[in-house]
């Protein structure tokens, strides 16, 4: 019996059939059998193909031969509309040859028209294996998506102590421009270095908060500073023919968030339209209050004027690892998707081809709103005499810089690039005022080497520099006569210098 096994529901069958009686019949055989069913019925090809595009059925039972149109024909249709439909001939002129043609070329059964007898059961035994295979094929795609899914988290885990070596100077950098310059044109280029190379760690931060899964701290976002963040960003993408325009029609709306991460949304965003636009056109940036259930909310709008998408597209836009690009990975819609509902918010899109595309980011806003802090004056950075300093850090760059920055201030530097250098450092010079080293050098720990420097007779204070998963006393041999003070990294040189100034003075 069909009904057997797991329930099929309410099913949906093409009949493709010229015959209007045999049609009939075969309604009358599924519905007899218990099978709950619904029928449509054509006789060509356009009318095959226009009923498939915007509808699926759950089985096809197709006649072999009708005037001007072939089972032959409707099974290639189907095949390349909906390859996993199952396909069964019913055919009162189908001997064995042509049976074994059929199978040959992609029908699931065969039935005899006189012999009808078996039609249900066929029916029903291939909607289910359809089923099954259409769930195998899903169960494997989370299955790859999980593996990729886990492969970009070891990478970004890998790139992760890279990417901050390498934006370490946009940190160390500003700080000694600014003491070198009075030009306010020179600050100003400082201070957006350092404001890159903050949002830059941020980034990186946030790559690791989406594959491990955490939310990052929160903070209140002014939209119009992150409109003119975002407006300076994306001139260096702007085409000759691609005009931008922002537009923040109240000077007062904030939002609660990540920056980087808000940032990153809509960079993503507008880069996409930016690639939609090779004519050219007008990207829009809109940011607003719009009344919702229970008071007002913030929508961000970005818009552009370019190719547009059809609906199929931009169903699948927010699926993993779906792209229309040659060169994409299908990730950049996902993880602003997921970066605006961890907001509390929600991201919709509207697009029609050849008219462009608007996504919507619709974000609550806080209860109230505070008026955008003015920048303050930079403090005096503080000054050596020539004290004696030991640096041990195993990256060469920050090390470097780290040397250069403190030399420049008036201190004495001495560099090692891990423990043991640092003990043949010691040996030959003596010891330093002050030992700034690393929390993650090798051969010898940072713990160890402050317990082999107090060993030797060292009593001064150490300044560690301490990222938040690689704790400097990890292995509890913190040493008890030593005074530590922990620098979290990334680094900014302010903060450096503020350190060391500190450490003598408690000394």
């Amino acid at each position: 019996m069909p009904n057997k096994g797991t329930p099929l529901g309410p099913l949906r069958i093409l009949l493709v059939e010229d015959s209007a009686e045999d049609a009939e019949l075969l309604c009358d055989q599924v519905l007899d059998a218990g099978l709950e069913a619904g029928f449509e019925r054509v006789d060509n090809e356009e009318a095959m193909r226009a009923l498939l595009a915007r509808w699926t059925p759950d089985i096809v039972l197709s006649d072999l031969s009708m005037p001007g149109f072939s089972g032959y024909q409707a099974l290639r249709i189907l095949r390349e509309l909906h390859p996993l439909v199952p396909f069964i001939f019913v055919s009162g002129t189908m001997g064995e040859e042509t049976a074994v043609q059929a199978l040959h070329e992609g029908a699931n059964d065969y039935i005899i028209k006189h012999q009808p007898a078996r039609l249900p059961s066929a029916v029903a035994r291939a909607i289910r294996e359809a089923r099954r295979e259409m769930e195998r094929l899903r169960v494997e795609d989370e299955l790859m998506r999980a593996q990729r899914l886990e492969s970009l988290a070891l990478l970004a885990a890998g790139l992760s102590h890279d990417l901050r070596n390498i934006l370490q100077p946009l940190l160390i950098v500003p700080d000694l421009i600014r003491d070198r310059s009075e030009d306010p044109k020179v600050v100003r280029l400082a201070d957006v270095i350092a404001e890159c190379g903050r949002r830059g760690h941020e980034m990186v931060e946030s790559m690791l908060s989406f594959v491990r899964g955490s939310r990052l701290p929160s903070e209140r976002i002014v939209l119009h500073r992150l409109f003119q963040a975002v407006g300076m960003l994306l001139k260096s993408s702007l085409p000759g023919n691609v005009d931008l325009h922002l537009e923040v029609r109240d000077d007062r709306l904030a939002v609660e968030g990540n920056y980087t991460e808000l940032q990153q949304v809509l960079l993503n965003l507008a880069l996409n339209a930016i690639q939609a636009m090779p004519e050219g056109g007008c990207l829009t940036l809109l940011a607003e209050r719009e009344p919702a259930t229970g008071g007002e909310r913030l929508r961000i709008s970005v818009q552009d004027q370019g190719t547009g998408m059809d609906e199929a597209t931009v169903a699948r836009l927010f699926s993993p690892f779906f792209t229309t690009k040659a060169n994409g990975t299908g990730l950049g819609l996902m993880s602003c998707k997921r970066i605006v509902e961890s907001l509390g918010g929600q991201i919709t899109v509207r697009s029609r081809l050849r008219e462009g595309t608007r996504f919507d980011l619709l974000l609550p806003l806080p209860a109230a709103v505070a008026p955008a802090p003015r920048d303050g004056a930079m403090p005096v950075l503080p000054a050596g005499r020539g004290q004696p300093i030991l640096i041990v850090d195993d990256e060469a760059t920050r090390l470097s810089l780290l040397g250069n920055a403190l030399a420049s201030q008036g201190y004495r530097v001495r560099l090692a690039a891990d423990g043991a250098a640092a003990m043949r450092h010691l040996q030959e010079a003596g010891m330093p005022e002050v030992v700034l080293v690393d929390s993650g050098i090798t051969l010898l720990s940072a713990g160890q080497l402050l317990s082999e420097m107090q060993a030797m007779g060292y009593g001064g204070p150490a300044i560690v520099l301490e990222e938040k998963d690689n704790e400097a006393f990890a292995d509890g041999l913190a040493p008890s006569g030593i005074s530590v003070h922990v620098l979290p990294r990334p680094l900014e040189m302010q903060r450096v210098f503020r350190a060391v100034a500190d450490a003598l003075g408690s000394h």
